[in-house]
């Protein structure tokens, strides 16, 4: 496929990879990342290295499933099923931090393209962990129906993530994988 005919998305990731104006924030943060989720045994477990696959990806599924099955019940019984809606969210919420350190852990032994997509990716993420946060408390107070569009609101801004936190891991390869891979058929 020629880049001129590759879908507006593309285009627009491939621009978010090579803005080196995100480079003073990822300059910033690098350190502390590393020092925090990337080095040491902390780093190994978090990336999944004793897993010899990346840890990343499958938390994402708790967070990201937790919050969909909260608008699900959300919509589908109006107001019905609020108690375990908000226990999904909170279940979302209270899974978000180990999820998101094993993305740090991930994103210090990234390149530098890798690095500026990543940032942009926890970003948007922050934003969509605020949503649905907001939706939390909103719920907590017994503002169902307002907590519902907040977390209608957080899915929408976690497709962004969820686009980006894909792309790195299909398109730009970044995870932990054993080296055993390589050798097996259809990989490279």
């Amino acid at each position: 496929m020629e880049a001129t005919s590759a879908p507006a998305l593309v285009h627009v990731t491939r621009r978010l990879e090579d803005a080196a104006a995100l480079d003073p924030a990822v300059e910033a943060l690098e350190p502390h990342i590393r020092t925090l989720f990337g080095s040491g045994t902390r780093g190994a477990v978090l990336r999944g290295d004793w897993l010899g696959h990346a840890l990343h990806p499958a938390l994402t599924d708790v967070v990201l499933g937790t919050w969909l099955s909260a608008s699900i019940l959300d919509v589908t019984g109006r107001g019905q099923w609020a108690a375990p809606a908000r226990t999904l969210v909170a279940t979302g919420l209270l899974a978000f931090g180990p999820t998101a350190w094993t993305g740090w852990a991930q994103w210090s032994e990234a390149g530098p393209r890798d690095k500026r997509v990543g940032l942009v990716h926890a970003v948007t993420n922050a934003v969509t962990v605020g949503a649905y946060a907001s939706s939390w408390f909103a719920r907590r107070a017994g503002h169902d129906e307002r907590g519902a569009r907040l977390a209608l609101m957080g899915a929408g801004i976690s497709g962004v993530g969820a686009y980006l936190g894909g792309h790195l891991t299909t398109a730009r390869r970044v995870g932990t994988r054993d080296d055993a891979y390589f050798g097996a058929p259809g990989v490279g």
